[in-house]
C-alpha cells in the first residue's frame, strides 16, 4: 500500500488563499443578528489625493485611506462583519472585478475596537475561476490595528484587502 501523499506546496498554499477569502465570508454568513454584517460600495479615485472611506458595525470600525493614480474611479466594496460570539471582526476592501487598474501611491486599513491576527493584502482579487494574488511580504506592514504599504517596496498594485481581528478587550 502507497503511502498517503501530501499536499503540495502551490495546492496548499491555493487552498490556504481560498480559505483566507472565504473566512470574512463565512463569518458574515454564520452570524445570525441582524447586524452582524453590512456591505457598502464606494468609488475609488485617482488624481493622486488621499481619500478614505469607513464602516462601523456596533464598537468597531473599519477604514481604508488611499490616494491613486491613472485612469477613472473604480467601484470597489468594503464588508465587516462579526462572529455570532463576537469574538471575531472581519474586515473586507476589494474591487469586485478582479483587477484595479489604477496605481495606488499609498494605503492603509485600520480597525479600531479590536486588534488585529490576521491581515493579507492582494494585487488581484479571485474573479472568474482565477485566484487572489498575494502582494509581497515586504510590500506591505501589519501592526495590531493597520495594514498599509511599505514606502519604497509598494509596487503601486492593490485589488484587495482582508483583516480578522479580536475585540480589544473581551467581557467575561
Amino acid at each position: 500500500m502507497a503511502a498517503p501523499r501530501l499536499v503540495s506546496g502551490r495546492r496548499l498554499w491555493e487552498a490556504v488563499r481560498a480559505f483566507v477569502f472565504l473566512l470574512p465570508l463565512l463569518l458574515l454568513s454564520a452570524a445570525g443578528a441582524e447586524e452582524a454584517s453590512t456591505a457598502a460600495e464606494f468609488d475609488v479615485r485617482p488624481g493622486g489625493m488621499v481619500h478614505s472611506f469607513a464602516q462601523s458595525l456596533g464598537d468597531f470600525t473599519c477604514s481604508f485611506t488611499y490616494a491613486a493614480q491613472g485612469g477613472t474611479n473604480e467601484q470597489w466594496q468594503m464588508s465587516v462583519g462579526l462572529s455570532e460570539d463576537n469574538l471575531l471582526f472581519s474586515c473586507s476592501v476589494w474591487r469586485p472585478q478582479g483587477k484595479s487598474y489604477l496605481f495606488f501611491t499609498q494605503f492603509k486599513a485600520e480597525v479600531k475596537g479590536a486588534k488585529i491576527e490576521y491581515a493579507m493584502a492582494y494585487s488581484a482579487a479571485a474573479t472568474g475561476g482565477q485566484i487572489d494574488i498575494p502582494l509581497k511580504q515586504e510590500e506591505f506592514h501589519v501592526t495590531e490595528t493597520a495594514v498599509a504599504h511599505r514606502e519604497g517596496k509598494f509596487r503601486a498594485e492593490l485589488s484587495k484587502l482582508v483583516m480578522v481581528a479580536k475585540p480589544a478587550h473581551v467581557e467575561l
